[in-house]
């Protein structure tokens, strides 16, 4: 409950909102040399800029410190410092003002690195005009340059037969005796210059005329790349005669012909890859005038980082009011949403809704406490990104004080009494009213019941709840309330023979648990009139089944719930033993007062089994009819005979009748017989 007051809230532009011009990025330093990250923002001053690394806040010292414009400074960085830590790790600036504190993105500071080779060139024989390949990879940070040397000498790249591909490949097509030598690949980056091992390149003549069948010796491999990088898929291929070298994709769109471009022979390089570069490329290897070719396949996954299609608005909301914010980004992979409050992730509480995947931020019962500065970070594997925004709380003044003494009971299954003290008459005189706020306990504040009391009444009745419920009351002190509970409904329910003598009974649970304490189980034999049971089940348990029952026979069985208010009225089936399988079909299920429905039921049932006589008694005598008539047939197989009278009727015999007097009337015996046997 909280005082209706005439005080509007006047929402303008809020302060001057704080972020970032520049944040730090990824850098790769080089030991011993000095390294500079930067950090700038702008916002109501006064800002205080401090740096942390792995998440924990940096020190400074002698060696490290922040400048004035809040760039964080390493002297000379470290590969290992004293105590056994390091520089390198991911930095990031946090920037707190008086409205809250604002934390940048992780940058990755790197050590240039550049170790052995791990895979080098290897030697090999060509004939002449054929095709040469080597290659040689190395892990280097940041990538290394890689140039080639033929007989220590820097090859000429300028020659069209070389070409060199960023993963340390070198192509050499049209093989000459000239190109015969010794091969390493030297590999160049701000930490080092290493070279790999020697490999010979033989070159064979004298069989340039042998057809060989094309042969791809080097196909693309699969490649993940960012938006807007460059992608080079190999594919070299030898024969004789050459074979031409063709791309497609394997999903039948066009590769276009913006950006793409061929690398010597064969070699497909995009330029300034988007998302519709990503597929499966095949290279194909065809001998000239013929339809014969060898297909090599390689996967391009092109990954974007997130963007925002929506970010989140700075708000300025008065207390005991709710705020949203909205956070929807886009990336491939799918960017993850995270959220903090002033520099610390958010979690889901008790006024903190997190939904949508985390795209929505909701936040209810707004105090003084949830005034801060809350971003949204979205992360994939191509990338981070940021946004910000500041929830502001106008706390309104002359609020008279909240209403004291505020008390719930309940009066009913569905209704509560609320009451309150009367408050000062110098706070009466100032207001208008009370509003009451209620909602169930679990659910949203959207779904929130006001009602507005008028500011002479201290009590109120609020009608239409649902039993067993418990209810949250704000906004003065929260109270929470629970109206009292009925008895359940009647459980639906239905048997399945097992076997001869068990049957099993399954029903449905309650849909809203704490309606429910347990279900009580009986059964009879019919038209026995006393129920053995009942059989005691808790409220989480929705089958039993029922042994040592009489084969062949039908039984009553009989299925309640209850709770602490009594009993729900009790739901009977009929179930027969005689057949196996579900008895739905065969019997019905009804509901009725257990103490007073026993009579009705039972006359039902004899009422049955009268009927079921009556039907076994004609069978019997259908069937005795049958019999005696056959065995006064005069043996003949293809037809029966009944007895006719002196005047050629039909009729019945009398006692006594010698059979051998009995003529055949064929086609017509069968109806005969049955009007005979019915009369």
């Amino acid at each position: 409950i909280k005082y209706i007051n005439l005080i509007t809230f006047l929402s303008g532009c809020l302060a001057s909102e704080l972020s970032f011009l520049q944040e730090p990025s990824d850098v790769i330093a080089v030991r011993d040399r000095p390294l500079m990250l930067d950090c700038r923002v702008q916002g109501d001053e006064p800002i205080m800029i401090t740096w942390r690394k792995n998440g924990v806040p940096l020190p400074t010292s002698p060696r490290v410190w922040v400048l004035a414009n809040g760039t964080l400074f390493i002297q000379s960085f470290q590969k290992r410092r004293e105590g056994g830590d390091a520089d390198m790790g991911e930095y990031d600036c946090a920037a707190q003002n008086r409205y809250g504190m604002l934390v940048s993105r992780k940058a990755k500071v790197q050590l240039a690195s550049l170790p052995k080779f791990h895979t080098h060139p290897v030697s090999m024989s060509v004939d002449e005009g054929g095709v040469a390949r080597f290659q040689c990879q190395i892990n280097g940070v940041p990538e290394a340059n890689i140039t080639w040397e033929r007989d220590r000498v820097p090859l000429n790249t300028t020659d069209s037969r070389y070409t060199l591909l960023p993963m340390g490949i070198l192509q050499v097509t049209g093989v000459r005796q000239a190109d015969a030598g010794i091969f390493r690949c030297v590999a160049t980056n701000p930490a080092n210059t290493r070279y790999s091992r020697d490999a010979m390149l033989n070159v064979t003549g004298g069989a340039s005329r042998i057809y060989k069948e094309p042969v791809i010796l080097s196909g693309p491999q699969n490649l993940t790349i960012t938006v807007h990088q460059t992608a080079i898929l190999e594919c070299i291929a030898t024969g004789n005669p050459r074979p031409i070298v063709s791309w497609s994709r394997l999903d039948g769109r066009s590769i276009g012909v913006e950006g793409i471009q061929v690398l010597g022979t064969g070699n497909l390089m995009i330029s300034d890859v988007s998302l519709q570069h990503s597929g499966v490329y095949v290279c194909a290897a065809n001998r000239p005038g013929t339809r014969m070719r060898r297909t090599a396949l390689g996967r391009l996954v092109v990954q974007a980082p997130p963007e925002f299609l929506q970010w989140p608005q700075s708000v300025s909301k008065p207390a005991g009011g709710s705020a949203v914010f909205t956070c929807v980004a886009q990336g491939v992979p799918e960017p993850h949403l995270i959220w903090l409050k002033n520099g610390k992730v958010l979690m889901p509480g008790h006024n903190v809704k997190l939904t949508n995947n985390n795209s929505t931020l909701a936040l209810t019962r707004i105090s003084s406490t949830d005034e801060a500065i809350y971003q949204c970070i979205a992360e994939n594997s191509a990338g981070t990104n940021q946004a910000s925004a500041r929830l502001a709380v106008a706390q309104a003044k002359d609020l008279p004080a909240a209403p004291q003494g505020l008390t719930a009971s309940a009066l009913s299954t569905n209704a509560l009494q609320i009451t309150w003290s009367q408050p000062p008459s110098n706070v009466t005189d100032s207001i208008i009213g009370y509003v009451l706020h209620i909602r169930k306990i679990g659910e949203p504040d959207s779904l929130e019941l006001q009602e507005a009391i008028s500011k002479g009444t201290f009590q109120h009745d609020v009608t239409n709840l649902e039993p067993a419920t418990t209810y949250s009351l704000q906004q003065s002190r929260t109270v929470v309330a629970t109206t009292l509970g009925g008895v359940p409904t009647p459980p639906t329910f239905f048997t399945k023979v097992v076997n001869s003598s068990s049957v099993q009974v399954l029903w449905e649970l309650p849909s809203k648990a704490g309606k429910t304490e347990g279900f009580k189980l009986s059964y009879r034999k019919v038209p026995h009139a006393e129920f053995q049971g009942p059989i005691q089940l808790p409220y989480h348990v929705n089958a039993h089944t029922i042994s040592n029952m009489e084969l062949g026979a039908v039984y009553e069985v009989k299925l309640v719930a209850y709770n602490g208010n009594g009993e729900s009225d009790c739901s009977k089936r009929l179930v027969s033993l005689a057949q196996e399988g579900l008895s739905d079909q065969n019997t019905g299920e009804y509901l009725e007062q257990c103490r007073d429905g026993e009579a009705s039921l039972g006359s039902i049932v004899i009422g049955i089994h009268i009927g079921t006589a009556c039907i076994i008694f004609c069978v019997l005598f259908l069937m005795f009819g049958y019999r005696r008539s056959l065995f006064c047939s005069k043996g003949t197989q293809d037809s029966w005979s009944v007895p006719r009278d002196t005047t050629g009727h039909i009729g019945n015999p009398k006692d006594g009748t010698n059979c051998s007097r009995m003529e055949s009337v064929p086609q017509v015996v069968t109806q005969n017989m049955q009007l005979v046997h019915l009369i």
